[in-house]
């Protein structure tokens, strides 16, 4: 463990037991939804007081990356649990009403990133990557031209019959067949008009008003591993987003 110190390097001590949890998450030693040993075990096995383990695993159940469950014990979150498939999804029907959500695939294509791809997924510009396309609908009606790239090595295998078996959920994929999970995003929103494309799969008028979502999704160790763009048809929709 480092050493107290003035230096602006220094972790707390939990914060470095976060870490080091992280690191054999990253390592695949706790899969998606398998329990991870007890606070008095990770105690032991780092050589910590109870008290830092147990900092340490709140820190990372308040970041979803960790569940506790009453009287079972800390499990390791996954996409497939109630309440986290839709965890990125925050169009919301005005009304409030909860709609049936699906998707229509569009294509799924090898590709190679161009130069903001390649900043914002942190490769090599001209690396391979797989590009995803698709309609996701709310109660039948397409309301998001959903546009997904991926590094192409963490998904190796990734094809047009994996999305659509998905029937939906991108994320559960990901985590079940590619040991890659999600924990995080940054989102950028701004208003765009729809171009001939994507005004033609929802069924619009070139140029009608969208709700632009770009977003990075993150997996372990703060590494990013998906690029997406939503374009969002908002006309009885609008976007939530809760804050603490």
């Amino acid at each position: 463990m480092d050493k107290q110190s003035n230096s602006p390097s220094y972790r707390p001590l939990y914060d470095q037991i976060k870490v080091l949890i992280t690191q054999s998450l990253i390592a695949g030693e706790w899969r998606p939804s398998e329990m991870i040993p007890s606070e008095v075990e990770l105690a032991a096995r780092y050589k910590v007081s109870q008290g830092t383990v147990r900092k340490a695993i709140d820190s990372l159940a308040a970041e979803n990356i960790l569940i506790r469950r009453q009287g079972k014990g800390t499990f390791v979150a996954t996409h497939e649990a109630e309440g986290m498939k839709l965890r990125f999804l925050r169009l919301t029907a005005v009304s409030g009403q909860k709609e049936l959500l699906n998707n229509e695939f569009i294509s799924c294509e090898k590709s190679k990133a161009d130069a903001h791809i390649a900043q914002v997924l942190d490769i090599k510009a001209g690396a391979a990557t797989i590009e995803v396309k698709r309609l996701l609908t709310f109660s039948g009606r397409p309301l998001i031209y959903d546009h997904i790239i991926v590094p192409a090595a963490p998904f190796k295998g990734l094809n047009s019959a994996k999305v659509e078996e998905s029937n939906g959920s991108m994320y559960s994929m990901y985590e079940s067949q590619f040991g890659v999970r999600m924990i995080r995003a940054e989102e950028r929103l701004k208003a765009v008009a729809a171009s001939q494309d994507v005004a033609k799969a929802l069924g619009l008028k070139e140029g009608y008003p969208l709700l632009s979502i770009e977003r990075v999704s993150f997996t372990y160790g703060d590494k990013p591993m998906e690029w997406r763009l939503g374009l969002c048809l908002t006309d009885d929709h609008h976007y939530m987003s809760e804050l603490e």
